[in-house]
């Protein structure tokens, strides 16, 4: 690696600093033995620098295993080790360790399949959130916090290098790690061989949690030797020195960085090169490890004697597991790389399949103009009517759905939506043109929905679901018959029917009860019914069957708020902003708990902090002021109220706030004028109270009295009401 430049950022405690070299080397895609302290360290100045590594160095480079080629060599090379010690772990994240690491699968039981996961390919209607691999991150985060802690008694450190060249998967789980991860516990080193991406929140991340550090470059990749399963070449004792050189290179994925290496590689003939890649992908397939196939296994065929055949399978078997999993930003690359290696004339149905997959994940990852680029150019390319169905409906969805704000047309949606339907009414097969038909009358409900057309949309989802019952067996398309109900549940819940609603959110819980969303959806319709307790149920359901995800924990948070479980509610509003930190109602939900509560300073920050994230934000600076009140600053107090109402003149609580600082100050007719504001707004009986005060300290004795009989006919017991009244009486009968 010599001449390249090199970073490294240290997440641990203060005064990590200073690179040594590690004395044992990593070999790319090959398993590594244990680690020891002595396989790598850095020190500081005179002494030992950093904690025991947990594992030895993780190379990250996407040609090894593409996405997750770090965090699942991670999870791999750990689950041995806690296996036993961290059963219970295990078990709570197998969704995460089976996506990022899917060799684990022979030992790590999935017990959270959803049809989505489940379904076959020709039976997958409905594609992972992009947001899914966050909540992977998350998840893998508390798991690896939880792994060490069952096995290691100290703390631990832990080292990924070539950084830089890492999927955008590894780097979003690296970003969770360095903001996430207790640095005194387990130690994060990051090594480029160049600049970071800006993409994704890593730079970041490591710029505000890290310290960097300028080295010179280090020999840290050893060209490696085949794994095992390697045949030995016939007549490789015979090779000379030059292809034996190649063979090496080629076997580390070229990744070595001896320059001897590649320059023994680029004076092969081209025959030869390709020779060795597919000898070099023949042993990588010999392991059987579905990781490979997303990323050494792929780039060798692309450079083997067949790329337009091997190479392309290679690709379109990493594009459809990407995509099912919702790793889009690599679904995208795969598609790239294969229309690359093929003549679309002359493998037509694989070229669609490239570009539908990544057409698809352009839109996922809010990229839609891309996405209808490619779509017109399909349209330009074939007379199929399948790809002209599938490109209009596709097309809807870009004009109703993903398209920016500026962009959107529903009506062109319509349009487009129309055409795919029309071409689906005309296919011959009965059972594809029933269920083609019902999916994209389904994708014009949703049009019909953004057109505020919810009883056409209602009509055009049920009468779906009463042709797939009538034209499919019971057994086909579960997964898009499940859909169909769920957006049924949908569409009666914002039209007010809930028990409509709650019946069709029961009926998909039923049929895919491991989907988390499902159960999140039916505590809210059970919270509008009043039904609390199954609300609560449910939310602890989605929370128990997915990676976290902050609406749930926030949605919890408020009902148990309501309900009076105040250290729940900021147990879980505090998570919420631990693994979303720019989730700026969690934060003034919990201040004003906090608030409630007695805990100014704490609730002070917090206000301090959502504000640097949204300075406009009224119910901040309403907070901001009630902290100031409290602690005896009028003038901050008074600032931001006056803010605050600036900002949100329904603000009942700021216009409360405002009163009682007037009142504090001797102002009672601005004390009366704000607290009338607030009443308007809401009739709450404090406020009630407190103006029925103030009109007492005036003298207006009729319109108090009437102010404290509000509060006594909501609660007849309560006795300040009770004695203030009868005072105000006292004083009309004798006024002296």
């Amino acid at each position: 690696m010599s001449g390249e430049s090199q970073h490294w950022w240290i997440h641990g405690p203060d005064g990590l600093a200073g690179p040594a070299a590690p004395s044992a080397p990593v070999t790319p895609g090959t398993p590594v033995a244990p680690a020891s302290p002595a396989d790598w360290s850095l020190v500081a100045p005179g002494r030992p620098d950093l904690p025991a590594p947990l594992l030895p160095p993780i190379h990250a480079h996407r040609r090894l295993r593409g996405p997750y080629t770090a965090t699942g060599t991670l999870f791999r090379e750990l689950y041995p080790r806690v296996a036993e010690a961290a059963a219970d772990v295990v078990a709570a994240h197998d969704v995460e360790l089976l996506t990022v690491a899917p060799e684990l699968r022979a030992t790590v039981r999935a017990t959270r399949e959803t049809l989505t996961s489940l379904a076959v390919p020709v039976e997958r209607t409905r594609f992972y959130s992009r947001l899914r691999t966050l909540r992977i991150a998350h998840g893998l985060t508390e798991c690896l916090r939880d792994m060490v802690g069952a096995v290691a008694e100290g703390p631990v450190s832990l080292w990924f290098d070539a950084v830089d060249e890492a999927d955008s998967l590894d780097r979003e789980f690296l970003g969770v790690l360095v903001r996430r991860l207790d640095p005194a516990r387990i130690t994060l080193v990051v090594t480029t061989r160049g600049d970071l991406p800006e993409d994704g929140d890593l730079p970041a991340m490591l710029a505000r949690y890290a310290t960097r550090v300028e080295a010179a470059p280090l020999a840290l990749l050893a060209p490696p030797a085949p794994p095992q399963s390697t045949p030995t070449p016939s007549g490789c004792g015979d090779d000379d020195h030059r292809t034996s050189s190649a063979r090496r290179h080629v076997a580390a994925e070229c990744l070595s960085g001896d320059p001897e290496l590649l320059a023994a590689y680029e004076s092969l003939p081209e025959a030869e090169r390709r020779a060795l890649h597919d000898e070099r992908a023949d042993a990588l397939e010999a392991l059987d490890m579905e990781s490979l196939r997303l990323g050494a296994i792929p780039y060798h065929r692309e450079r083997g004697a067949h790329p337009a055949t091997s190479g392309a399978k290679a690709l379109e078997h990493a594009l459809n597991y990407c995509i099912d999993l919702g790793f889009y930003e690599a679904t995208v690359d795969y598609g790239k790389r294969g229309r690359a290696l093929i003549d679309w004339e002359q493998s037509f149905e694989q070229w669609w399949a490239f570009t539908t997959k990544m057409t698809t994940s352009l839109a996922a990852l809010g990229r839609p103009v891309e996405a209808e680029a490619l779509y017109d150019e399909a349209r330009a390319f074939t007379a199929s009517p399948y790809i002209h169905m599938q490109a209009a409906y596709a097309t809807a969805m870009l004009y109703t759905r993903h398209h920016e704000d500026d962009r959107k047309d529903h009506r062109r949606a319509m349009a487009w939506i129309n055409e795919a339907i029309a071409i689906a009414e005309l296919l011959p097969d009965p059972k594809d043109r029933a269920f083609n038909t019902v999916f994209h009358k389904n994708g014009r409900a949703l049009i019909e929905n953004h057109l505020a057309h919810p009883d056409q949309a209602l009509r055009l989802v049920a009468e779906g679901l009463e042709r797939l019952d009538g034209d499919l067996d019971a057994d086909e398309h579960r997964l898009h018959r499940s859909v169909l109900r769920y957006n049924r549940a949908q569409v009666l819940n914002a039209l007010g029917r809930l028990d409509e609603a709650l019946a069709d959110f029961r009926a998909v819980v039923e049929a895919d009860p491991n989907y988390a969303e499902y159960h999140f959806d039916m505590a809210a319709v059970l919270r509008k019914l009043g039904r609390t307790d199954e609300a609560l149920s449910e939310y602890d359901a989605a929370i128990r069957l997915s990676p976290p995800f902050p609406e749930v924990y926030y949605n919890r948070g408020d009902l148990r708020a309501l309900t009076g479980d105040i250290p729940g509610a900021v147990a879980d509003f505090a998570y919420v902003i631990e693994i979303e930190p720019t989730f700026v109602d969690a934060y003034v939900n919990l201040a004003g708990l906090l608030v409630e509560e007695g805990e100014l300073a704490q609730a002070g920050a917090l206000v301090e902090a959502a504000l640097e994230l949204a300075p406009d934000h009224a119910h901040l600076h309403g907070l901001r002021g009630r902290l100031a009140h409290e602690s005896g600053d009028p003038d901050t107090a008074r600032t931001a109220l006056d803010t605050a109402i600036g900002l949100d003149g329904t603000m009942a609580e700021a216009w409360a706030t405002r009163a009682a600082v007037n009142y504090d100050q001797g102002d009672l007719p601005a004390a009366l004028a704000d607290l009338d504001r607030a009443i308007a707004i809401r009739p709450d009986p404090a406020m009630l109270f407190n103006r029925g005060s103030v009109n007492e300290a005036l003298g207006n004795w009729q319109a108090a009295i009437a102010d404290f009989d509000q509060v006594l006919a909501i609660d007849p017991e309560e006795p300040d009401s009770l004695l203030h009244r009868a005072a105000c009486h006292n004083h009309i009968l004798d006024p002296h």
